[in-house]
C-alpha cells in the first residue's frame, strides 16, 4: 500500500527527535561530548524526517526499490536510538525518585554527580555507535536517492476552501435516496399484520446503511417498539443481544445483566418482543450464522412487525429473507445526474457555480467513481482542499485513472480513499493509522482517544482541553506502543507486573476483578493518565501519590483516596471522588491542587455528614478556592446550603467556569449565584421539589450559555398531586442557547413566549402524559412555533399512570405543533417510555 511505510517511519521519527532534543536540556547535565553526539543524531534525523515526509507523498510505484530499502532501515534506526534514549530517561527518573525527604536529599545530590559520570560514560558509548550508523544511512540515502530531486518535487501549499470543515455534517444534503425510501418502504407496507422481512445488500459504500436509516426514521413512530444494531465481520452476540435489550425495554435490559449465555439472552428478547409490533433494523450482516443467532431471537408474529437488514452479500441477503415473508433489495449506484448533483453540492452552492471548464473534468472523475455515494464524497473532500482549477482536477482525474482503470468497483473506492488519506497532513496521517489497532464497529470515545494521541506523541502537548476540541472533529480511537488497556480477563488481573514498563504514560484497568493496586505503582514515573472507574477498588495506596507527572485520575465513587492528594501537583483533571468518604486532610489537600481543571465530585448530603461541622466547613472551603479557577465541575447529590455557601464565595469575580453540573432543592436560592457564572457554556441541572416562582428564567441572563438541561424531580417528600404551575420562557434572556433539554420526572407544563430563545435549534422533552389535560388547552407544551430556529425536536412520553386517551393526546399535540412550525418540516421524534 502507496506510503504507508513511510508514514510510519516518519511518526517514529517525529517522537525521537523530541525527546533528543529534551535530552540537551539542563534537567540531563550530560557532558560535552555526548550532548554534541546527540545534537549530530538530533540534526541527521531532522534532515531523514523531511525526506521520509516527502517520500510518503509518493506512490511506492513511482519510489526506487534502494529508496524503499534505505527508508525501512532508517525505521529499524530510529526505533533502536528510542530505545537508547527511553533507557537513559528512565534510569534519570529513577535516580530522582529517591530525593524525597530532605536528609536524603542531601545525601542523594552528593552521590548524583559521581553517579552522572559512570552514566555518561554508558550512554556515550551507545551514543559513538548510534552516530556511526546514522552516518551510514545518511551516507547510503545520498549514494542512492536523489535528496534534492525529492525535495523539488515536495507538493506545494494547496489553498482551503473555507466550506471543507462542513462537508460531511450536512444530513439533510443526501441525493438520490428519496425513490429507494420510498420503493422499500412500500414493501414493508404491504400485508399490515404480516411479519415481514427486507433485507437491503449492496457492495460497501454504495448508501446500504444511509438508505436502512432514512426509512428506520421515517416509520419508527408507527411500531410499539424499535432497535438497530449493527453486527459487523465479528460480532459479539451477548452485546448485541444486549443492545436490542436496552432499546426495546430498560427493565429487560438492567435484568440481562446477570444472564450469562448468548441462550439466555435469546429467550429475554424473544419473551420481550412476543406480543409487541415491533421494528429491528440489523446492519452489516457479514455471515448466515451471524443472522440465524439474530433471527432466533425475533419471534415471527401476527402484529405487523417489520426487520430490515443490510448486508453486503447477496447470499446472506437471500438467506435473510428464507423461510418467512421477506423480499431482497439491492441497492443500485447513484444515476449520473445524481451524481453530479452530490458532487457540486459538495464543492459549490450549486452545479451552476461550476465553471464549465470544470465541468468537463468533472465528467471524467464522476466515472471513475461508479456512482459510489462514498468515492464521490471523499473526491469532492480532496478537491475541496485544493484550487479549482482545470490543472489540479486534472491532476487528480489523472492519479484517479492510474489507480482504478482495471480494478473492480470496490477497489476502485479503496484506491480513491487512500488519495483523500494521502492529502491528509502527516501528523493526522498517523494518527488516522493508530485507529487499526481497533476492531470493526468499536465504539470509541472521543476523549479517550485524544488521551492516547497524546501519550504516543502523535500530538504536540499544548493545552489538553484545546486539544480536545481541535481534534475531536478530525478522528477518533485507542492504543499502541506504551498504551495499556486491560480488559475483562476471566479471572481477574494482576497488576504487579506494570511496575516493568517504566515509560508507561497511560494506564487503563476496565472490569477486572482488581482488590488493591501493588505498592510498585510509583515506579511509573511517567504515567500521565490513570484510569480506573472500572476495576471495583476500594482504597488506593500511597504510593500513587508520588506520581508526580499525573495529569488524569479517573476513580470510582466508592474508592477511598490517601491523604497526600496535595502531593499531585500536575493533577489537571480528577473524578468521581466521593468527599463523604474522604478525610478532612485529604479535603482540604484537594484545595491545593493549583492545575486543576476538571473536577467531578459526589457530595452527600446525609444526616451524619451534615453534622459533621469540621468535614463540611473542609468542603466548603475547598470548593471555594477551587471554584475560582476550574474549568469543568460536576456535584452530586450536595447539600443545598453548603452549594450555596462555596459559589457565593466567587462573588464578584467571576470563575473561568464552562460546565457545571448541580443538584439542588431549591432553585431560587443557587440561581442567583449560577447566574453570576458569565463564562458558562453549559449547564446541567437537577432540582429535587419546587423549581420556585422564577423557575427556568431565572437562568435566563447567563450571556453565554449555549446547552442547558433541566431534570425536574419531586423531593422525597413530594405529594406527586400537586399542580406546578407552567414553566413560561419568555423572549427576555437565552440569547445564545442552541440546545434545551427538559426532563420532567414529576407533573410539569412548559410554554415558549413569543420569541423565547430565538437561536435554539435542537429542543429536547421527556413529558409525563398522565397531567395532559390538567394544564387545559394545549396540554403540556404550548408556544412551540415561537422557536425560530428549531430544527430538531425529540420527545419522550412517560406512559406510567396515563391512559390511553392521554397519552395520543400528547403525542397529536407535538406532532401538530410541529407541523405547522414555520420552519416546517423540522426533525421531529416522538417516542414512548416505559
Amino acid at each position: 500500500m502507496a506510503g504507508l511505510m513511510a508514514i510510519t517511519a516518519t511518526g517514529v521519527l517525529g517522537s525521537v527527535i523530541d525527546k533528543l532534543a529534551a535530552m540537551l536540556t539542563d534537567k540531563y547535565n550530560l557532558a560535552t561530548d555526548v550532548k554534541q553526539g546527540i545534537r549530530f543524531l538530533r540534526d541527521e534525523l531532522s534532515t531523514m524526517d523531511a525526506v521520509l515526509r516527502v517520500l510518503a507523498d509518493k506512490d511506492d510505484d513511482h519510489i526506487h526499490p534502494l529508496a524503499k530499502d534505505w527508508r525501512s532501515k532508517v525505521r529499524e534506526l530510529s526505533y533502536d536510538i528510542e530505545d537508547c534514549v527511553d533507557r537513559f530517561v528512565l534510569n534519570h527518573s529513577h535516580g530522582d525518585g529517591g530525593s524525597t525527604a530532605n536528609f536524603v536529599h542531601k545525601f542523594f545530590d552528593f552521590f548524583q554527580k559521581v553517579k552522572t559520570l559512570f552514566k555518561d560514560g554508558g550512554i556515550a558509548e551507545e551514543i559513538r555507535e548510534l552516530k556511526s550508523l546514522v552516518s551510514e544511512q545518511s551516507e547510503r540515502g545520498k549514494r542512492y536517492y536523489d535528496i534534492n530531486q525529492c525535495l523539488l518535487a515536495s507538493p506545494q501549499p494547496v489553498l482551503l476552501d473555507p466550506r471543507a470543515p462542513a462537508l460531511f455534517q450536512e444530513a439533510s444534503n443526501l441525493v438520490g435516496i428519496d425513490a429507494p425510501r420510498e420503493e422499500i418502504i412500500r414493501l414493508l407496507k404491504c400485508e399490515e399484520k404480516q411479519h415481514k422481512v427486507v433485507s437491503i445488500y449492496g457492495i460497501g459504500g454504495q448508501g446500504n446503511t444511509t438508505l436502512a436509516m432514512e426509512v428506520y426514521h421515517k416509520i419508527t413512530g408507527a411500531f410499539d417498539c424499535r432497535a438497530f444494531v449493527s453486527v459487523s465481520q465479528t460480532p459479539d452476540m451477548k452485546k448485541l443481544l444486549r443492545d436490542i435489550l436496552s432499546q426495546i425495554s430498560k427493565s429487560h435490559f438492567d435484568r440481562s445483566q446477570m444472564l450469562e449465555t448468548v441462550e439466555q439472552l435469546i429467550r429475554t428478547v424473544k419473551e420481550c418482543l412476543k406480543d409487541k409490533r415491533y421494528f429491528i433494523l440489523i446492519d452489516d450482516i457479514w455471515s448466515e450464522s451471524a443472522w440465524d443467532l439474530v433471527r432466533s431471537a425475533l419471534p415471527v408474529n401476527d402484529n405487523g412487525s417489520r426487520i430490515i437488514t443490510t448486508t453486503r452479500k447477496k447470499v446472506v441477503a437471500n438467506k435473510c429473507c428464507t423461510g418467512i415473508a421477506a423480499q431482497m433489495y439491492e441497492a443500485k449506484p447513484l444515476s449520473d445526474e445524481d451524481s453530479q448533483r452530490l458532487f457540486f453540492t459538495r464543492l459549490f452552492f450549486s452545479g451552476d457555480d461550476c465553471h464549465p471548464d470544470l465541468r468537463k473534468v468533472s465528467d471524467g472523475i464522476l466515472k471513475k467513481c461508479c456512482g459510489l455515494p462514498l468515492a464521490i464524497i471523499s473526491i469532492a473532500g480532496l478537491l475541496a482542499n485544493r484550487s479549482k482549477t482545470v490543472e489540479v482536477w486534472s491532476n487528480v482525474l489523472r492519479s484517479i485513472a492510474a489507480a482504478v482503470d482495471k480494478d473492480s468497483p470496490i477497489d476502485k473506492m479503496k484506491r480513491i480513499l487512500l488519495l483523500s488519506y494521502f492529502d491528509l497532513p502527516h501528523h493526522l496521517k498517523s494518527c488516522l493509522l493508530y485507529l487499526s489497532v481497533f476492531p470493526e464497529d468499536y465504539s470509541i470515545h472521543c476523549r479517550q482517544l485524544i488521551l492516547l494521541w497524546v501519550a504516543e506523541g502523535l500530538i504536540p502537548g499544548q493545552d489538553r482541553e484545546m486539544l480536545v476540541h481541535m481534534h475531536a472533529s478530525e478522528f477518533l480511537n485507542n492504543q499502541v506502543l506504551r498504551v495499556l488497556n486491560i480488559e475483562s480477563p476471566v479471572d481477574g488481573c494482576n497488576l504487579g507486573h506494570v511496575k516493568s514498563f517504566g515509560q508507561l504514560k497511560y494506564l487503563r484497568a476496565e472490569f477486572v476483578g482488581v482488590s488493591k493496586l501493588p505498592e510498585g505503582i510509583k515506579k511509573l514515573q511517567h504515567l500521565e493518565t490513570l484510569d480506573l472507574r472500572g476495576a471495583g477498588l476500594g482504597n488506593l495506596p500511597a504510593s500513587i501519590m508520588l506520581l508526580q507527572k499525573l495529569v488524569r485520575l479517573f476513580v470510582g465513587d466508592s474508592v477511598h483516596l490517601p491523604d497526600e492528594i496535595r502531593n499531585l501537583q500536575a493533577l489537571e483533571e480528577l473524578s468521581s471522588i466521593n468527599l463523604g468518604i474522604q478525610s478532612v486532610e485529604f479535603i482540604q489537600g484537594l484545595g491545593d491542587l493549583t492545575y486543576l481543571k476538571v473536577l467531578e465530585i459526589d457530595w452527600p448530603c446525609s444526616t451524619e455528614l451534615r453534622d459533621m461541622k469540621d468535614h463540611k466547613e473542609a468542603s466548603i472551603s475547598t470548593l471555594s478556592r477551587l471554584f475560582r479557577r476550574l474549568r469543568e465541575l460536576r456535584v452530586w447529590g450536595s447539600d443545598p446550603d453548603a452549594t450555596c455557601s462555596f459559589m457565593a464565595s466567587c462573588v464578584p469575580t467571576p470563575p473561568p467556569l464552562q460546565m457545571l453540573h448541580l443538584g439542588t432543592h431549591n432553585l431560587n436560592r443557587v440561581g442567583p449565584q449560577i447566574s453570576s457564572l458569565v463564562n458558562l457554556s453549559r449547564l446541567y441541572i437537577d432540582v429535587y421539589g419546587e423549581a420556585g416562582k422564577e423557575g427556568i428564567n431565572i437562568l435566563a441572563s447567563l450571556p453565554m450559555l449555549l446547552s442547558l438541561t433541566v431534570n425536574l424531580f419531586d423531593d422525597e417528600d413530594g405529594d406527586s398531586s400537586i399542580l406546578y404551575a407552567r414553566h413560561a420562557i419568555s423572549r427576555q434572556g437565552f440569547q445564545c442557547l442552541v440546545k434545551f433539554t427538559l426532563c420532567c420526572w414529576r407533573e410539569a407544563a412548559l410554554e415558549f413566549e413569543p420569541g423565547a430563545m430565538p437561536k435554539l435549534q435542537r429542543l429536547k422533552l421527556a413529558q409525563r402524559a398522565r397531567c395532559q389535560f390538567k394544564y387545559g388547552e394545549g396540554g403540556l407544551v404550548l408556544g412551540l412555533q415561537n422557536l425560530a430556529g428549531l430544527k430538531h425536536v425529540v420527545v419522550g412520553v412517560h406512559c406510567d399512570f396515563a391512559d390511553a386517551g392521554e397519552v395520543k393526546a400528547l403525542e397529536d399535540d407535538i406532532s401538530g405543533a410541529a407541523a405547522v412550525h414555520p420552519n416546517s418540516p423540522i426533525l421531529l421524534q416522538v417516542e414512548r417510555l416505559d
